[in-house]
C-alpha cells in the first residue's frame, strides 16, 4: 500500500505565514487609521479590508478542500489499482 500522507509544510513555514499575514493586516489597519480623511472614508477601506480579508480565508478553504478531496479520489483508484494487480495471474489460462 501507499505511505501514509505527510504534511508537506515545516512549522516554520506556518509561522512564517501567519506573522506575515498579520504583519501586512496590521500595517494596512495602521494606514487605514492614519489616513487624512473623513471618518466615513476610513469606516469604507476598513470594511473593504474585512471583505479582502474573509474572503481570501473563503478562497483558501475552497482550494484546500478541493485538494483534499482529488487526494482521497486518487488514493481511492490507487488501492483498487493495487488490488487488481495482487488478484492478477499472469500464468492463469482461461477455459482449461
Amino acid at each position: 500500500m501507499s505511505a501514509s500522507m505527510q504534511p508537506r509544510t515545516t512549522s516554520a513555514y506556518y509561522v512564517q505565514a501567519v506573522l506575515s499575514f498579520a504583519l501586512s493586516g496590521a500595517a494596512l489597519a495602521t494606514g487605514i487609521a492614519c489616513l487624512p480623511v473623513d471618518p466615513w472614508m476610513r469606516a469604507f477601506l476598513a470594511v473593504g479590508l474585512l471583505y479582502v480579508v474573509t474572503s481570501a480565508f473563503t478562497l483558501a478553504k475552497c482550494v484546500r478542500d478541493r485538494q483534499e478531496s482529488a487526494e482521497v479520489v486518487n488514493r481511492v483508484d490507487q488501492a483498487r489499482l493495487e488490488r487488481l494487480l495482487a488478484e492478477h495471474d499472469p500464468f492463469k489460462v482461461d477455459g482449461v
